[in-house]
Parts: C-alpha cells; structure tokens; sequence
C-alpha cells in the first residue's frame, strides 16, 4: 500500500514526501475489501470516507427514474472515488459507489482528512490538486458531451484513459460518456 500511495502523491505534488507523512496517514486511515458489485456507498447514505483504490475497479453511479444507471466516475487504482457532495457537507449521498470486481481501497473520513492536512501542509496541497484536476476534467467532460458527437468524446476518452478501455465495461463507458450502448458498439466496430 506505502509504495503506490506514496508515488501516486509524489507524482501529483512533484516532489518527494517524508516518512512521517505517510506513517501519519497510515495511522489516520485503514484498508477495506469489497467483493464484487458489493457496495462501498449507497445513494440516501452517509458518505463518510474518500477511497483510494489500491486493487480492483469501481464507479459511481445514478439511478433514473427508469432505473438507468448513468455514470459519473470510474476509478481503477491508484484512483480516488467518493459522493463528494455527502463526505463535504455530510448530507446524503446522491450516487452509489459500486465495486466492479474485488476491490481494496484505502479508506479517510472527512475528520482525519482535515487533521491530515492541518498536520501535514503538503497533504491540503495534494488534495486540492486532485479537486483541481477533478473539477477541470468535469468541465471538458461536459463541454464535450455538449458539442461533440459520440465518435469524438469515445475516440477522446480511449485515447486519454487507455487503461479504462481493457478494464471498464463498455456499457458503463457509454454512459460515461453519454452514448447508447448500441451506438458505442457501432463505433467501436468501425475503430478497430
């Protein structure tokens, strides 16, 4: 867990982070395992913890009034997943967080987060580059659900986010996407 941890972090900050940084969050948070399609959030519950994927594969979803689920992320490791509406504000969670395959994550609540960045500076920093990054790639998610057709945003997104291609179902990631199922296997088909 320390390794992929602590190079994911190094990686996002660009430099390295001491010992006591990661003795610190390790003291602060814990691993869970979650079999598959077992959930780790249920939309109308708590979301009381951020999830970093060390194992596996899941992604969060909402249910429509037909019982759709439309998706909002995808996380494979080295991946952090939560219902960032709940675990900020402590309201209900709007979306369910549902493991893809066995999945081992490493779990914070929102109380050790703060004390984890209050005793460590570079872990507000860190933090904040991750909802930077997040908040930046749902703008051009939505941008491009918005004005580009179905072969550019799949075309876009397979060629961003390769690994998610061989390990993320294509149904999930045509409605990622906003795309029909059949329309995403139509695409796929003139692709390859």
């Amino acid at each position: 867990m320390e390794s992929l941890i602590k190079k994911t972090i190094e990686r996002t900050l660009g430099e390295e982070i001491s010992p006591e940084m990661l003795t610190d969050l390790n003291k602060l948070s814990f691993e869970k395992t979650y079999e598959k399609k077992e959930y780790l959030v249920e939309a109308g519950s708590t979301c009381n913890y951020q999830f970093f994927i060390l194992k596996g594969a899941c992604f969060s979803y909402y249910l429509s009034e037909r019982g759709d689920k439309n998706v909002i992320q995808l996380a494979i490791e080295e991946y952090w997943i939560t219902d960032a509406s709940s675990y900020f504000r402590g309201t209900e969670a709007v979306s369910t967080i549902e493991a893809l395959e066995p999945t081992r994550a490493l779990l914070i609540n929102k109380e050790n987060f703060e004390k984890l960045c209050r005793m460590h500076p570079l872990f507000d920093r860190f933090f904040r580059i991750l909802l930077q990054n997040s908040l930046a790639s749902l703008h051009t998610r939505i941008a491009k659900t918005i004005s580009e057709d179905a072969d550019h945003r799949y075309k876009s997104f397979s060629k961003r986010y390769p690994h998610f291609i061989k390990r993320i179902p294509q149904y999930l990631i045509a409605s990622y996407l906003g795309i029909k199922p059949q329309s995403l296997s139509r695409i796929r088909k003139n692709l390859y």
